[in-house]
């Protein structure tokens, strides 16, 4: 942060009591860090169509935790913004967040509550529960409201493994609107653009027990739907090299699938898909 001008000292405000929340700190302090202020002055609108927008990413519980992941095409307006980015990252150690939305403004959020998650525990001495983490970026997504309603919003899907939960449900997923309304969800979810065709995949491949092998393939499965009724989906480009993040959660943290490994999955599901272009059908 910033250094008294005189002989290089800390200022006053770092030493004084104050809550936890590294954004609270840095709205009183100094607001024009916080990515959820506007960079637009009174009166003038963003053009959404001329910002990378990024989709589309969904969770899924599975039998050691949850496993989520997000596409890797930007599109900007009718145009491919960038067909390689990351939606998915780790928040702290059990816990992932992924994004649709506003790519400028979502990584920024992203970086910011990783940041909020570590000033708290360190201020605390103890980490935030799950529950007060979903809390937590829901009144981030508040505080990006009026850049939301400008068609700048981010949309993030926040997962985590919760050792207080009960057996087998100890993989949770979180979703939020644009004013920040929180909800939990049970199984699976998706967000973005492509989420009502990923979301219909999810429905007839979940069930209760999949094992992380099963989940994953579930999940690109999910994807590739998505990006064949959602031109702002992509699916696997197998020529050069570019297949969904897949990560998970689970009792020994996050985790996220290798590249090889992803490849051998994407290249599994591309190959069924020959035979059945519609994906595979519900369990009986």
């Amino acid at each position: 942060m910033t250094l008294n001008e005189n002989g290089g000292r800390l200022r006053a405000e770092f030493f004084t009591p104050g809550s936890s929340s590294f954004t609270e700190f840095l709205a009183a302090h100094r607001p024009e860090l916080l990515s959820t202020r506007s960079p637009l002055p009174p009166g003038v609108r963003a053009a959404p169509d001329l910002a990378p927008h990024g989709t589309t990413v969904l969770a899924l519980s599975y039998r050691d935790g949850v496993l989520i992941a997000g596409d890797r095409r930007a599109t900007m307006g009718n145009l491919i913004a960038q067909r390689d980015l990351e939606k998915v990252h780790p928040a702290d150690e059990y816990t992932a967040v992924a994004f649709a939305g506003s790519v400028g403004l979502a990584l920024d959020m992203v970086k910011l509550y990783q940041v909020e998650l570590t000033h708290f525990e360190k201020i605390e001495g103890v980490g935030m529960s799950l529950d007060g983490k979903a809390r937590r970026l829901a009144g981030m997504i508040r505080q990006n409201l009026g850049q939301a309603m400008q068609g700048l919003a981010v949309v993030p899907l926040l997962t985590g493994y919760d050792p207080a939960a009960p057996e087998g449900e100890r993989g949770r997923i979180f979703s939020f609107d644009v004013a920040g309304g929180l909800y939990e969800k049970r199984d699976f979810h998706a967000e973005g653009s492509g989420s009502p065709y990923a979301r219909g995949a999810l429905k007839k491949l979940f069930h209760r027990g999949m094992d992380r092998r099963g989940a994953a393939l579930a999940a690109l499965h999910a994807l590739y739907d998505a990006a064949d009724d959602d031109s702002a989906t992509g699916g696997p480009d197998i020529n050069r090299r570019i297949f969904p993040i897949v990560s998970v959660i689970t009792e020994d943290g996050f985790d996220r699938l290798s590249e090889p490994e992803t490849e051998e999955l994407s290249r599994e599901m591309v190959e069924q898909r020959r035979t059945r272009p519609d994906g595979p059908t519900a369990r009986p």
